[in-house]
């Protein structure tokens, strides 16, 4: 049977009810998938560091560290060197975990106590210490191990999860493993494409370990895991008996005194993100600047909501937000926009407003970006609040507002007022410049303009704009990157070659 596509992120309890359902809905024994789990990891060690051959394994006391045992048992069968060191007593582990310490053991390995001693010497370190259900700072002797790991200077792949990593969230608990590679099982845990996860988790690789698809199938309320393709699935090659009418018109307003660069940036983003045009209402004073710096932008200058009449009509969508202020002009012109009867992109003091003025107003349909400051605003809350779960925050914020959500951030997360939510596993910290969300806003818009829907739009326009952003960090490097540095490589990734 055909594998689905679809890469899926689950949280630790529903990676728990895939294992419970490959166990007892499909006969599957818990120690074969150990073993597989074993074997995934250490091919992963032989694959990415061949010249290894002394493996140093810590192994934690539940079935985390039983999948160690079984990747030191592979090692010393391969006619490698393994160490391993443990947590915990294997006389008082119990269940699988148990019996792969037994075979370990019946292959003449040994198990050392901890702490590793000064005279162990390992090139790769393997850390199979505790499991996806932790919930608290690794402490005492495993929070050691966790320090030892990360100070030892070798090459970590970690099993399952980086031990201290939040599987759900994907922020470490006071400390974790930082790994080169993280091999995962059954589900992808979410995790680890959000948050801290990306920088603890390294290179992710993973493996369904031979489950069938009626297990992913049995839990059914997953994320999914934006891929690259999506791309050439969402915007299909264009047709020759085209022309600028085909592929919408975005108008864009903002650009208070001071602040005219956001919206040019914005509407900017959107032309080159395949809008067959756009206009920029801005302030009267600098409207003429901008149409000089871009003259493929339509520039009008408004000093009141009313200067838009007959033209909002005929737009395809509106983005908003970009330079707005929070000045009476801003109130106004985020008011007219609401009003307008238009599909929504609201970006930057556009969401502040929100939060201060219009906490009741019922959005039209609407696409949010908010960075995490903005969100708490708008959820009355603190940054730090909405970093400790952002797939959660996102969540609570589409329900709030009845709106999609693109929370922006190290695995922007997309998510929608009925939970459904998705996470960008692209980007890099070059991003983080003035002037990036203008331009992501003016992306988004640009894909709703050329007709995708609400949901479609923001995932396919978060990816493009953080595969422009990798490009242009590959070319220039990350520190000093500039907005639009990101802007001048959205066609390449638009129109691939």
């Amino acid at each position: 049977m055909m594998r689905d596509q679809t890469v899926r992120l689950y949280t630790a309890e529903q990676v728990r009810g895939l294992d419970k359902c490959a166990i007892e809905g499909h006969g599957i024994a818990g120690m074969e998938l150990m073993e597989n789990a074993g074997r995934c990891a250490f091919d992963l060690a032989r694959e990415q560091h061949p010249s290894a051959g002394n493996y140093l394994v810590l192994c934690g006391g539940g079935n985390n560290g039983g999948d160690g045992y079984i990747v030191a048992r592979l090692a010393l069968e391969a006619g490698l060197q393994a160490t391993v060191c443990a947590l915990k007593d294997p006389a008082g582990l119990r269940g699988d975990a148990a019996t792969a310490a037994t075979r370990w053991l019946g292959a003449g390995g040994e198990v050392l106590p901890w702490p590793v001693a000064d005279s162990v010497s390992f090139d790769l370190v393997f850390d199979a210490l505790l499991g996806t259900g932790l919930d608290r700072e690794p402490a005492g002797s495993y929070g050691d191990a966790v320090d030892f790991i990360n100070r030892c200077g070798r090459p970590v792949i970690a099993v399952d999860i980086p031990s201290g990593l939040n599987a759900d969230s994907g922020v470490v608990m006071g400390r974790a493993v930082r790994a080169q590679h993280t091999t995962t099982f059954i589900g992808r845990k979410r995790g680890l494409y959000t948050a801290d996860g990306p920088d603890v988790a390294g290179k992710v690789i993973f493996s369904d370990l031979q489950t069938p698809q009626s297990v992913a199938d049995s839990e059914p309320d997953y994320g999914i895991l934006i891929e690259e393709s999506l791309i050439h699935q969402r915007l299909p090659q264009r047709q020759r008996n085209s022309h600028k009418g085909s592929f919408g018109w975005v108008l864009a307003v903002g650009g208070n005194h001071g602040m005219s660069g956001a919206v040019r940036l914005a509407g900017e983003a959107a032309l080159r993100s395949g809008a067959g045009k756009v206009t920029v209402a801005t302030r009267s004073d600098h409207a003429s600047l901008i149409n000089l710096g871009c003259p493929e932008l339509m520039v009008r200058g408004v000093e009141s909501g009313q200067q838009l009449d007959g033209l909002v009509e005929d737009v395809s969508v509106v983005v908003t937000g970009t330079g707005l202020g929070q000045t009476t002009w801003s109130g106004a012109m985020l008011s007219y926009c609401l009003e307008a009867g238009r599909p929504l992109v609201i970006d930057a003091d556009g969401l502040n407003l929100l939060a201060k003025d219009f906490q009741r107003t019922r959005l039209p349909p609407a696409v949010l970006t908010p960075h995490p400051a903005e969100a708490a605003r708008m959820l009355g809350s603190s940054a730090r609040d909405v970093q400790a779960d952002r797939v959660a925050a996102a969540g609570e914020l589409a329900s709030l507002y009845g709106a999609i959500v693109v929370l922006k951030g190290c695995g922007t997360v997309i998510a929608e007022s009925s939970g459904r939510y998705a996470i960008c596993p692209y980007g890099n910290p070059g991003m983080a410049t003035a002037g990036s969300g203008d331009v992501l806003a003016g992306v988004i818009a640009a894909m709703v303009a050329q007709g995708l829907d609400l949901w479609d739009a923001s995932l396919t326009g978060v990816l493009a704009h953080a595969l422009a952003g990798d490009r242009a960090a590959s070319q220039l490097g990350e520190r000093g990157l500039l907005a639009s540095d990101i802007t001048a490589q959205l066609p390449c990734v638009l129109n691939p070659r």
